[in-house]
């Protein structure tokens, strides 16, 4: 076959889609979070001591908002580093980790200590293929599980904050708690992709 028919055939194959091609799996994190209860994150400068449990559902919802603008980025499928999620992949973390907590803060209000069932977020990164997800459709669909956690923290009874759970690891939590875990949580990834909690209105 003479070289120029070959040099197209080259040229029209079809480039391959980056957004199929599963990138490298981070180092799995396997430090354990819970003293950010009481002490401050030197990272993100959260304190969740000084938060009390009246203030959980607005700060649940000035802590997921900014994702709404976080996910317009022309960028936001870009890793900073391979092995480094971008700003996609936490948004879809994120989503999960609203519906996970209300999920376990609800089982807290309703049941007596329940156990929570064990969630692999590394692993449900990948089975979910967070890096080929639409971000119009994360946006919506962490707006949607941000308002329902938010929600859920609002109608806390005032009898029920001392209400506990605990992790598949022993750890054991309050819904007092566990609502200041995930305050940081949602804290902390905003600063993972450069962004902030809305400010509060004094």
């Amino acid at each position: 076959m003479p070289y120029a028919e070959r040099a197209d055939i080259r040229h029209h194959d079809p480039m391959p889609d980056p957004t199929s091609q599963t990138p490298p799996t981070p180092a799995p994190d396997a430090k354990d979070w819970t003293w950010v209860i009481e002490q401050p994150c030197p990272d993100c400068g959260f304190a969740g001591a000084l938060i009390a449990p009246g203030e959980f559902a607005i700060r649940i919802a000035a802590a997921t908002a900014p994702w709404q603008e976080v996910l317009r980025r022309s960028d936001v499928r870009d890793r900073p580093a391979p092995t480094t999620w971008s700003p996609l992949e936490y948004s879809c973390h994120v989503r999960d980790v609203c519906r996970i907590f209300d999920e376990r803060t609800r089982l807290m209000l309703t049941e007596i200590d329940p156990g929570f069932a064990n969630w692999d977020q590394d692993a449900t990164a990948l089975e979910e293929r967070y890096w080929e997800q639409d971000p119009g459709q994360v946006a919506a669909d962490l707006a949607t599980a941000a308002t329902q956690l938010s929600r859920t923290y609002a109608a806390v009874p005032a009898d029920a904050w001392g209400r506990t759970g605990r992790r598949s690891n022993g750890s054991v939590f309050t819904v007092t708690t566990l609502g200041r875990y995930l305050l940081h949580d949602l804290v902390h990834h905003l600063w993972d992709v450069g962004a902030a909690p809305l400010a509060r209105e004094k």
